[in-house]
């Protein structure tokens, strides 16, 4: 179990690096630095390539091909073939320990599976030509895999969460505590979607180039309800900066697209500070609550310096990976809050089984 648990925290780690990177490439324009699929030019690296990257460069010198670019781009792509590479380790073993509760073998295939669709979705996002559909949906991908393997993580680890680990046969919860308990994961699970559907708006802003669409802030063009036309601006089969109809994607549109995610970080934002104050409330989740709101805290203010800075590179990528731990902290929220079955913990006194559930750690 100590091999399962090393390999998904470097599974882990290396995924939130992939996640970020990914972003820094797509942010400094440099997703078809390679326009070919999984090579460079049908070479293993750029350096071998470089010959044809001159010639593209020079045909094209506003392009998207330089050498840099494709460095960029094929150091994406190592990463994440070797993330790859670990999760198919990940799921080898979790099936060798498919007896222990912790292991989770289903869920570890189930990992597999979305790595291979991500891959897919890589390819695709390189000859279709950065679609963003399919380029949406590559970074929804990454943040699922962050996902599962947060949660595969802490599945593995049941004997370290942070907290009390009462042996059974503890009393039961006060009058009351179940019911309350039951309206914190209500309100955790509805947070946690908000939040998956506010991610989604940030990467249709990213993929459509419309981050700086408003660029002031807190208003748009000087208005609270600016110009916008919503009808062109979630067309999801089209092509990049153009309409369902094959026409250029206005101004108006873009404004659409970045409006809405500005109204969707008022939604979600709001139930996530209302669900980290509940949590603080409560002795035995304080440490959930506190870093919920700090990363919430943090988001925020990189998503106004954005607009306010015109969207520097190293600020649009730090947003991007603030959506990743925020979408990390969910998960351990909601992985906290579920109090699943119980696990067998490693060390318990008499060898009696551990029982870690948030009833019991109430304050």
């Amino acid at each position: 179990m100590a091999l399962y648990r090393g390999l998904l925290l470097a599974a882990l780690a290396l995924t939130l690096v992939v996640v970020v990177f990914g972003a820094y490439v797509r942010l400094a324009d440099a997703g078809l630095g390679c326009p070919d699929w999984p090579g460079c030019y049908g070479t293993p690296s750029p350096a071998h390539a470089a010959d044809a990257i001159r010639d593209a460069q020079a045909a094209a010198p506003d392009g998207p091909v330089s050498l840099p670019k494709a460095w960029k781009e094929m150091i994406h792509r190592y990463l994440a073939a070797s993330l790859g590479l670990l999760i198919v380790a990940v799921a080898a073993l979790a099936w060798r320990l498919r007896a222990s509760p912790r292991a989770a073998p289903g869920l570890a295939f189930g990992l597999l599976g979305v790595v291979l669709f991500q891959g897919l979705l890589g390819k695709w996002t390189v000859t279709l030509l950065l679609k963003p559909a399919i380029v949406t949906a590559h970074l929804l991908g990454g943040l699922t895999t962050l996902a599962l393997l947060g949660w595969l993580t802490l599945r593995a680890c049941a004997a370290l969460w942070i907290g009390t680990v009462a042996p059974a046969g503890v009393r039961p919860p006060r009058a009351g505590a179940l019911e309350r308990i039951e309206r914190l994961r209500t309100g955790a699970r509805l947070a946690f979607v908000l939040l998956v559907l506010q991610i989604a708006l940030g990467g249709w802003t990213s993929t459509n180039y419309a981050a700086l669409a408003c660029p002031d802030f807190p208003t748009c063009h000087g208005s609270f309800a600016p110009a916008a036309d919503y009808a062109n601006a979630f067309h999801v089969v089209r092509e990049l900066g153009m309409t369902a109809e094959g026409e250029l994607l206005s101004n108006a549109a873009l404004t659409a697209i970045h409006w809405s995610h500005r109204l969707g970080a008022l939604v979600a934002g709001g139930a996530l500070a209302v669900l980290g104050m509940a949590l603080c409330r409560r002795r035995a989740t304080v440490d959930l609550g506190a870093a919920l709101l700090a990363v919430l805290a943090l988001q925020l203010g990189l998503g106004i310096a954005n607009v306010l800075l015109s969207l520097p590179l190293a600020l649009a990528a730090a947003h991007n990976a603030g959506a990743a731990l925020l979408l990390g902290v969910m998960v351990w929220i909601v992985f906290r809050l579920g109090a699943p079955r119980p696990l067998p913990v490693a060390g318990a006194r008499d060898g009696a089984a551990a029982l870690h559930t948030i009833e019991e750690e109430r304050g």
